[in-house]
């Protein structure tokens, strides 16, 4: 199985396309850097600039602001939006790409059942999300730290500033990572499921994108109607709930609270739907190619 594996791998990374989402990473991580490095101070008073008006902010303050953990966090806001995309283009060719080249009927010639086969073209396109976003963490994270040094991480809420000390932030940030490869790995299971419907990779990614906007603008939107009942159970509602990592516990002064998060158990319950959503799509997809006629 293992040897099977390494096979799909080297199918995925043998597409000059690959590249194509790890090369649009790089380059939004170093324009954002490069902008924010010559212009930082411009971006940091519009993020203070519904507080201005309350609070004075010396500019020593504002230095630290603008660090590496703000610069990543930044980043994440931007490109964990995008990246279903550049998910969607490898999960979404894993079977209508092998239908659509004429090679899927010869593959299941391999002593495998179909079931193992599909379990193994999933977990390929799982290992290539997971790569995909240690590049971008790599990138993202440590890259803004090396250019902007670190220093305690401030996070603008509805509700006030938290401040969290520096030697508190790193393993929100690991946290926040692998809480993003399960969001994505959602994407990547939806895209998986269009894909055995198809006989070209076209249809599944350009599907998967479609319904990632609307479940999207449904989530956005603040209608009460929509709160009580669709909201909740859209999977792009809980994509977004990393950054509850970084929501803090206070005290009745204001001192923020060292290890703590604000609502555990509301991150919790996201990542237990999205995990639903991931069984229901893979489940699916393998009911669905186990009764297909494969004659391409």
């Amino acid at each position: 199985m293992w040897s099977l594996l390494n096979i799909e791998l080297l199918k995925i990374f043998r597409r000059p396309r690959t590249y194509i989402a790890f090369g649009a990473i790089a380059a939004i991580v170093f324009l954002v850097q490069l902008a924010l490095k010559f212009d930082g101070k411009s971006y940091v008073d519009l993020l203070l600039g519904n507080l201005n008006g309350s609070f004075e902010f010396p500019d020593e303050f504002k230095h630290k602001l603008l660090n590496g953990y703000l610069i990543c966090f930044i980043i994440l806001t931007a490109l964990l939006i995008q990246m279903p995309l550049l998910v969607a283009l490898i999960a979404g060719d894993s079977i209508a790409g092998e239908a659509n080249m004429g090679t899927l009927r010869l593959s299941l010639t391999k002593p495998v059942s179909r079931t193992e086969y599909l379990m193994l073209k999933f977990l390929a396109s799982v290992i290539y999300t997971i790569i995909l976003l240690t590049w971008m963490a790599l990138l993202a994270l440590f890259g803004s730290m090396l250019i902007f040094g670190t220093n305690d991480m401030v996070v603008l809420r509805s509700t006030g500033i938290d401040q969290i000390p520096a030697s508190d932030v790193l393993w929100r940030y690991l946290a926040a990572f692998g809480y993003a490869a399960v969001a994505l790995t959602t994407v990547a299971a939806l895209a998986f499921l269009l894909s055995v419907f198809a006989e070209n990779s076209i249809g599944p990614i350009i599907a998967t994108m479609s319904i990632v906007v609307v479940f999207t603008i449904l989530s956005e939107m603040n209608i009460s109607f929509y709160d009580d009942t669709i909201k909740p159970w859209l999977f792009t509602t809980h994509m977004v709930a990393w950054k509850g990592f970084f929501y803090v516990k206070a005290t009745e002064d204001g001192v923020t609270i060292p290890g703590s998060i604000a609502n555990l158990p509301a991150i919790l319950k996201s990542l237990v739907i999205l995990f639903g959503y991931i069984a229901t799509f893979v489940f699916a997809a393998v009911w669905v190619f186990r009764k297909k006629d494969i004659l391409s």
